[in-house]
């Protein structure tokens, strides 16, 4: 699926990618609608329906990402909230076999992720993985989300790449779209971001269950 000999850059999402989307999922969908539904009196339903709306008003933004944004408009400690369920962070299978075998190459290896940089800072005080990358880059950072043309601009800018020579492992769709827009050659999405959602079976790039489909080996490596 990888001609390895063709990679120089890897760029890697963090969540639903390296780390499973169960946590930000179960938090949006369900922690924080049962909060916001006993602080303002109202159903689970309502409460619901109310943070749907309010979040597919934004998404794709950077105003979507940001923790600060959504403490203020909700009236609600997001980021203490979230570490009330930072028990639930777990890495995806083979990530970390995935990583070391990066991190052993020639290749420069990039975590880039729309995730607010507190969200990160949760996460990494629970599963640290900062350590297998030349570069950890939030899209807060370079004040555009990856869906936007100007974040792998000013990537290039930050962090010099050959897009002919890259590829980026994601899990977001429209992420994916916007990388091959700029001409990023080598994409692969996560066909269960979720180990607790169905596996998702019509995505538009290609896809993988767990790194060890894509593992380099001997001379890869």
């Amino acid at each position: 699926m990888i001609n390895w000999s063709c990679i120089d850059t890897v760029l890697l999402d963090m969540d639903g990618t390296l780390l499973d989307l169960h946590f930000d999922n179960y938090f949006w969908s369900e922690h924080l609608p049962r909060i916001y539904a006993a602080r303002h009196n109202i159903s689970n339903e309502e409460s619901n329906a109310h943070l749907f709306g309010e979040c597919c008003a934004e998404q794709g933004t950077l105003q979507w990402y940001s923790l600060d944004h959504w403490s203020q408009r909700l009236a609600i400690d997001i980021a203490a909230v979230k570490r009330e369920l930072q028990h639930m962070i777990s890495i995806r299978p083979f990530a970390i076999e995935f990583l070391t075998q990066l991190h052993n190459s020639h290749r420069d290896v990039l975590m880039v992720t729309n995730a607010h940089r507190e969200t990160l800072e949760i996460k990494m005080d629970n599963i640290d993985i900062t350590q297998w990358f030349d570069r950890i880059v939030v899209s807060h950072d370079l004040l555009a989300p990856k869906e936007d043309q100007d974040f792998w601009h000013r990537l290039q800018q930050l962090h010099s790449f050959d897009p002919s020579r890259t590829l980026l492992i994601d899990d977001t769709e429209e992420v994916l779209a916007s990388a091959q827009q700029y001409g990023i050659a080598h994409l692969l999405t996560l066909l269960q971001p979720d180990s607790q959602r169905q596996k998702r079976s019509d995505t538009r790039f290609r896809g993988i269950h767990h790194f060890d489909e894509i593992m380099p080996h001997g001379s890869e490596a």
